[in-house]
């Protein structure tokens, strides 16, 4: 209930019966007072980690978040979604995988949802010449094929839980993770702010769950900040891609997202093979920041980062 309609509740009811009228004049000098003050917002500066409705807002994150053995309510696929609505074409590197178009979303996912199917996660993949540029301007194009998606995944299948993949290599000209500075080094602080814009439009254009996998430094904390600013953290769960690893694992998903950096790589913002207390540091980091979910990548090479996250992560 917002502030005017809480005082317009408390009118009626004052109007229509009460305990005497120095009971209702003083319920309605606090509602009132309260709806005009600084309290009608917010504004968090210090410790945002105990921020916790977002994580299970959700019936299905709700059951994500008892611990028991894993079932297929747990499985999330994976969705490559390009701007050619028509389009449905084989990933060679992915068997079985496609690149498809808004079009084709509905009918594909309708049988698997039938079988059980409860969440999917969104990954863009513009097509056309134009859409990539330095800044990765249409990563939250509101017609491009993530919140197009979202929109239409909502309206077709209520109850399906949408998670949208954060990160703008798919949609910059040179394929790294943020902006570049004139060196060819990621600026932080402008990639942050980015992405966090980003992971924004996919939330207010309602996905369930936002994963930036970007592994800038702070990107979850502006995320978080950003979602409590626009009165939405509590409904949002935040998925950080948190021990993300360089290597050459990757290879399949960027043939599928078109995400290959033009030069150079990605070690400087993903962790190194064998930085364990790097993972640590980045694991409390972004629980710290706010995360809801976090998540250890490629996970098969590194159970012993999943084990040190489950400790780190058991409250």
């Amino acid at each position: 209930m917002s502030f005017s309609s809480l005082v317009s509740d408390l009118t009626y009811r004052d109007r229509n019966g009460g305990n005497g009228g120095a009971d209702k004049r003083s319920t309605m000098s606090r509602a009132r007072s309260y709806a005009s003050t600084a309290a009608t917002s917010v504004s968090i500066t210090g410790d945002i980690s105990s921020q916790l409705h977002g994580g299970y807002s959700h019936p299905l994150a709700r059951a994500w978040q008892a611990e028991r053995q894993l079932t297929k309510s747990m499985l999330i696929y994976p969705l490559f979604i390009t701007d050619n609505p028509d389009e449905e074409t084989l990933i060679p590197s992915l068997p079985g995988q496609y690149r498809r178009g808004l079009n084709t979303l509905v009918p594909f996912l309708r049988p698997l949802i039938a079988k059980g199917l409860k969440s999917v996660i969104l990954f863009g993949v513009p097509l056309h010449p134009d859409a990539k540029d330095s800044l990765g301007t249409s990563a939250d194009d509101p017609t491009g094929p993530v919140i197009a998606s979202i929109r239409l995944l909502r309206k077709a299948f209520p109850s399906l839980f949408i998670t949208a993949d954060v990160c703008l290599c798919e949609y910059t000209s040179h394929g790294h993770c943020g902006i570049l500075r004139e060196d060819g080094s990621l600026n932080n602080a402008l990639s942050v702010d980015r992405i966090s814009d980003v992971a924004m439009a996919y939330a207010e254009a309602g996905a369930h769950c936002v994963a930036p996998s970007d592994m800038n430094d702070g990107r979850i904390r502006a995320i978080k900040l950003k979602l409590i600013e626009a009165g939405i953290a509590h409904k949002v769960v935040l998925m950080s891609y948190s021990a993300k690893f360089s290597g050459c694992l990757y290879g399949p998903f960027r043939d599928a997202a078109g995400s290959s950096p033009s030069f150079g790589d990605r070690r400087c913002y993903q962790l190194p093979p064998g930085g364990r207390g790097l993972a640590r540091r980045a694991i409390v980091r972004d629980i710290n920041e706010g995360a809801d979910i976090i998540m250890v990548k490629p996970a098969s090479q590194y159970l012993d980062i999943i084990s040190d996250a489950k400790d780190i992560g058991k409250d």
